[in-house]
């Protein structure tokens, strides 16, 4: 028993490793060309296949399938801010990948410091947050209304980080001003089994399938006021945290 234990968490930890080295493989190998040529043609838009390309890439080589449900909820000519759940690096590259639009991001600051990849999110519309600084992250947060109202969707991840195995963490509330100053519908979105499959601080990864479920949209017309944003990030937050099958949100 003790040796089957011993193999199967070294299978996880080789995985998990396997999986960073491909991220990794695929950033120095495929990015720099792409990027090269969208610069030189000055069409920005050239990276967003290749960008899919990449996380799809990853992730099945990662050993993870991707069941989508709800995607005939979207109208292909509306806008909308995607708001999902954070437990696994995983959660991103499937979020940004498997919606069938292009779309933006709302990421840390941090991942700007990683070498071509924080060069390349602005191609693809991932812009970059400075939570400890209250100043630039509403100037942030303009910039990705101003172009939600120009057309183009985002996803973010309202718990603001990834949580542990099993959490949910309560939402930050920049996301639901973003979405309601530009007048568009948010989508709320359960991503499910990623904290198992390659969960935060767990340093291991095995294969199996990733969900993420589509769940109705809520409006945001008409909301106005602080009570008004506060109902409605409780509003999605549960549904969220129902699909789950959470019943406890962490606080901070």
């Amino acid at each position: 028993m003790e040796s089957n234990i011993t193999r199967r968490g070294l299978a996880g930890r080789l995985l998990y490793w396997w999986s960073l080295f491909l991220a990794g493989a695929l950033l120095l190998f495929v990015a720099p060309p792409v990027l090269f040529v969208s610069w030189i043609a000055r069409r920005h838009s050239w990276v967003y296949p290749w960008a899919f390309f990449g996380a799809r890439t990853w992730l099945r080589l990662s050993g993870m399938r991707v069941s989508v449900r709800g995607l005939e909820r979207l109208d292909p000519n509306q806008a909308y801010v995607f708001i999902s759940n954070h437990r696994s690096y995983l959660d991103t590259a499937t979020l940004f990948a498997y919606l069938g639009r292009r779309i933006g991001l709302i990421a840390k600051k941090e991942l700007l410091k990683v070498p071509i990849l924080g060069y390349g999110m602005g191609y693809v519309n991932v812009m970059a947050i400075d939570r400890t600084n209250r100043d630039r992250a509403l100037e942030t947060m303009k910039a990705a209304t101003d172009r939600l109202r120009s057309g183009i969707s985002f996803g973010i991840f309202a718990e603001g980080t990834r949580a542990k195995p099993h959490q949910f963490l309560a939402f930050k509330k920049g996301a639901f001003y973003m979405a309601v100053e530009a007048s568009v519908p948010i989508i709320p979105v359960a991503i499910k089994n990623t904290d198992m499959l390659m969960g935060k601080g767990t340093g291991v990864a095995k294969s199996g399938t990733i969900e993420m479920i589509l769940l109705p949209q809520v409006n945001t017309a008409g909301v106005a006021g602080d009570a008004e944003i506060q109902a409605l990030i409780d509003r999605v937050q549960l549904a969220i945290a129902k699909e789950l099958g959470v019943s406890k949100i962490t606080k901070r």
